[in-house]
């Protein structure tokens, strides 16, 4: 299942992968919001998030160097 998410984040397009780091960071700035106020639900999304970031700059920055 790990392996599906690589490839759908590999196989978008550079606009559609700064859409989805737009997304995420607004996500986790909100996430981490709502933690310091009230505890969140689920405090591993933060860390879920955190990761997808890094996905998704991994797979830009590989574009950029036109790796793949």
């Amino acid at each position: 299942m790990a392996k599906n998410k690589k490839q759908d984040i590999n196989a978008m397009s550079v606009e559609d992968l700064k859409n989805k780091l737009a997304d995420d960071t607004l996500s986790i700035k909100k996430l981490k919001y709502n933690h310091a106020i009230t505890p969140v639900e689920n405090p591993l999304a933060i860390r879920m998030v955190r990761k997808q970031i890094a996905k998704v700059n991994t797979a830009l920055r590989a574009k950029e160097l036109g790796i793949n």
